[in-house]
């Protein structure tokens, strides 16, 4: 497996595209492995000239697991960082960016086009923020500026998420419920097939099934806040993209990203949720490849 050691631990990673192309790099979001970006969005980016990396965040897939690391209870969390108290986590997001970048350098890249969906989209701020030095580019995509005050995930959406879940499922279970999960966020896309969140989910179950290491990432999220003084630094040409149909994190929050940080263009997409729709696939590619382009 293409493991590499970069910030004290194992990376899984992959790429696509020549070896002497301009680097894009694809971070994906919450508790969400890498298989999750869309292949054509990957090969399309190879086709316009790009060397695409992507790999799992540590704590899922098959990058390293922090096991034994503290998994603490999400509500206390919550009200700790609602009246400004410290929340204790196992590592921070800004250690997830340190991943990213320590990525780069592992593979003596100097620099990239950065691209991060929904958490993902939070790691790349902070890299951008805290290391321009290895970023020509951002591209974030349905995420959030972390602002208190704006609005979070719909009702009956965050009655799912907060529902309890079986400790230990059947995969039969786990491949339901994932893919529930998946429906609920997502765009009501003609061109999905309706197999497609059964077979992502399991997919995704059959590589690395691991619930805790989801909930280490979110209770990071928590802990990180607002992040609207640390987007206020970045100076590098920022593209922020959001689906106007999103239910998760509502497009008012990649609204105030763009708000927050000089030069910022931002796309909303209506026929988009908090996912990658297939029919907006190419737009999506056109959009990341014509950024990156711009400033390359």
């Amino acid at each position: 497996m293409p493991t590499i050691n970069a910030n004290g631990i194992e990376i899984y990673y992959e790429e696509a595209g020549a070896a002497d192309a301009p680097v894009i790099l694809l971070v994906m979001g919450l508790g969400t492995q890498m298989i999750a970006w869309p292949d054509d969005l990957i090969q399309g980016l190879v086709a316009k000239g790009f060397r695409v990396i992507h790999y799992d965040n540590r704590d899922v897939g098959l990058s390293q697991r922090m096991d034994g690391a503290p998994a603490g209870s999400l509500v206390w969390a919550m009200l700790a960082s609602r009246f400004g108290l410290p929340v204790k986590t196992a590592y921070s997001l800004t250690d997830m960016a340190k991943d990213g970048v320590a990525l780069l350098d592992a593979l003596g890249i100097s620099r990239a086009h950065i691209v991060g969906a929904s958490m993902g989209g939070m790691i790349v701020q902070l890299m951008a923020a805290h290391h321009p030095d290895k970023v020509h580019s951002m591209t974030s995509i349905m995420s959030s500026s972390g602002k208190p005050g704006l609005p979070g995930p719909r009702a009956d959406i965050r009655k799912r998420l907060m529902a309890p879940r079986p400790s230990n499922p059947t995969r039969e279970e786990a491949v339901r419920l994932g893919a529930e999960a998946l429906e609920s966020i997502s765009f009501a896309d003609p061109a999905r097939p309706p197999s497609a969140y059964a077979e992502m989910a399991a997919r995704a179950f059959d590589r690395g099934y691991y619930p805790v290491g989801m909930k280490r990432q979110l209770l990071a999220i928590v802990a990180d806040g607002s992040r609207v003084d640390r987007l206020k630094s970045i100076k590098v040409p920022t593209l922020v993209v959001h689906g106007g149909a999103d239910p998760l994190v509502p497009k008012e929050g990649s609204e105030d990203i763009a708000r927050h940080i000089a030069g910022a263009r931002l796309e909303i997409i209506d026929d988009m949720a908090h996912d990658l729709p297939p029919s907006q696939v190419g737009r999506m590619t056109d959009l990341i490849a014509s950024h990156a382009a711009s400033v390359r």
